[in-house]
């Protein structure tokens, strides 16, 4: 059985190291996202030979991620395979992408049943398109954010900093509140996830970048490096009655990260979760490449 334990920021260190040797760029593949979520998600995580283990509740069940390190994985795998049968669940995997869709085949043909999952792929842009928003497609991005310029002659852009940090925090409630029915959030939905990113945003080594109008703050963006090439945008918020503050936002933090990290070509968005209106945003921006995810379950008695 392996020995599981709940996700700590305590964990950043190693957990960084053996996802640097993965080399992925899927949301689900960096720590900011297994430590936030971790409260919704139940995360555990462990160390089998060089690799990354982790255990999830999904809404699938209990589930593991494909192991992410270096060396040979089918060692790990089939310790996964024993830890789902001695705590007697099924073994599934989740969020697995198409290389390692190919790896488990080879490893173990026959034995596993693979479904896409289409509300988990991700999206993904190259940079110098968000940054400048070039050709005829983007022409209603660069008009939302015109008309924005026009409507707010006093906006500003800069990094989310300790010093300014509290106000992400105020136009979060602000904007649950004009978003949802409830005054306050449940600690498991995503408002949860955006508090901890917030709360440990030095240790978690985040950077954002918020947009203000009038000095009021009314967008921001929090992101990272998944590996050399790509940059995940875990959260982006701005108030929707204000036309453009989203295209807005978008293009400036994309401006933010270029100049950062001239390295970067490509900016993960995450996935859509399967909803309309999220999956029509991102699919408005033409995604350059989508990582297609898979869930996958063992075929009892294959192996």
């Amino acid at each position: 059985m392996i020995d599981f334990k709940t996700i700590k920021l305590s964990d950043k260190e190693w957990i960084d190291k053996l996802l640097v040797k993965a080399n992925k760029r899927g949301c689900e593949y960096t720590f900011t996202n297994m430590f936030v979520w971790s409260n919704k998600c139940n995360v555990r995580v462990a160390k089998v030979n060089d690799y990354l283990v982790v255990k999830l509740n999904s809404a699938a069940g209990i589930s593991y991620m494909y192991p992410a390190g270096n060396g040979e994985s089918k060692p790990v795998l089939l310790e996964m395979k024993k830890d789902a049968e001695e705590n007697k669940h099924d073994f599934l995997l989740i969020g697995v992408d198409q290389e390692s869709v190919g790896e488990l085949e080879s490893l173990f043909p026959n034995s596993f049943e693979y479904s896409e999952e289409q509300f988990s792929f991700d999206y993904l842009y190259y940079i110098d398109k968000l940054a400048d928003l070039p050709g005829k497609k983007l022409h209603a991005k660069r008009n939302h954010i015109n008309r924005f310029i026009e409507n707010n002659h006093s906006w500003s852009f800069e990094p989310i900093t300790q010093d300014n940090i509290h106000e992400c925090y105020t136009m979060d409630q602000e904007w649950y509140k004009l978003n949802q029915e409830n005054q306050y959030r449940n600690p498991l939905d995503e408002g949860g996830a955006i508090k901890s990113a917030l709360d440990n945003y030095a240790g978690l080594k985040l950077e954002g970048g918020m947009l203000r109008s009038n000095g009021r703050v009314i967008a921001f963006a929090l992101g990272g490096k998944i590996n050399e090439d790509t940059y995940d945008v875990h959260f982006e918020e701005a108030f929707k009655d204000i036309n453009g503050s989203y295209a807005m936002i978008n293009r400036e933090f994309a401006r933010y990260v270029r100049e950062k990290y001239p390295e970067v070509i490509y900016i993960n968005r995450e996935d859509d979760l399967g909803l309309e209106g999220l999956r029509k945003a991102k699919q408005s921006y033409y995604p350059d490449l989508m990582i297609k995810k898979h869930s996958v379950i063992y075929l009892v008695n294959s192996l």
